[in-house]
């Protein structure tokens, strides 16, 4: 792990514990882990989805697998590097019963202003179908909503991308209009959601364990004058 001494992110730890009580299924999120990363650019060099419509708007999986571990392991060290309170990204290894399953990002621009958030995500395809996107989605809206004081949390996903989508309607997002991009040389829809502070403080979700916030807030928000 790095010091937090160097990096306000680095002691950042989120904990949701498995809804059947099985301790083995607890889901871990950590940013600064560096063990982790290299873990993780091995589940995304052995598949993220099966072949098709890729499910992301920008096609980095489109290439070997040793390439897709060093793009993975590029984009961490980018948010980890690449922050300032204007403009960053929180990019966190997650872990199932202590096996690193995927990753897990919360970004903002001007969220000192705007108050929003957007969230990213993928699992490593032998991970998938157990019930742990919602969970991990849950855990950064905790720290987004409870740890940042955020106004609205924001995501997309492709039309033909249900389980995506089935996250966010489960979370407690709404529809909030859709937009057309390319995806793979071609046409394609993306629909856009929305959750609000006060929707997701409404709704029913996860309890989740936070250690760590208080060097990210720091870092992030104004100090009150």
């Amino acid at each position: 792990m790095l010091p937090v001494e160097l990096h306000p992110f680095a002691g950042l730890r989120l904990l949701v514990r498995d809804p059947g009580g099985d301790p083995g299924g607890d889901v871990e999120l950590r940013t600064g882990d560096v063990e982790g990363l290299v873990e993780l650019a091995a589940v995304a060099a052995r598949g993220v989805h099966d072949p098709g419509p890729s499910p992301f708007a920008v096609p980095w999986t489109a290439c070997a697998p040793a390439e897709r571990a060093r793009r993975t392991l590029r984009w961490h060290l980018l948010g980890w590097g690449g922050w300032s309170p204007r403009e960053w990204r929180l990019d966190f290894v997650v872990r199932r019963g202590g096996v690193v399953v995927g990753t897990q990002s919360l970004e903002a621009v001007d969220f000192p202003v705007l108050g929003e958030v957007v969230t990213g995500s993928w699992l490593g395809r032998e991970h998938q179908g157990r019930g742990t996107g919602p969970l991990m989605r849950a855990a950064v809206l905790h720290l987004a909503f409870a740890g940042l004081g955020a106004s609205c949390a924001r995501s997309e996903a492709f039309l033909d991308n249900p389980r995506s989508r089935a996250v966010s309607q489960r979370l407690g997002y709404r529809e909030d209009g859709q937009r057309a991009v390319v995806r793979d040389g071609v046409r394609a829809v993306q629909q856009r959601l929305r959750l609000d502070a006060a929707d997701w403080a409404a709704g029913e979700r996860p309890e989740v364990l936070v250690e760590g916030v208080e060097p990210v807030r720091e870092a992030l928000l104004p100090a009150a004058p």
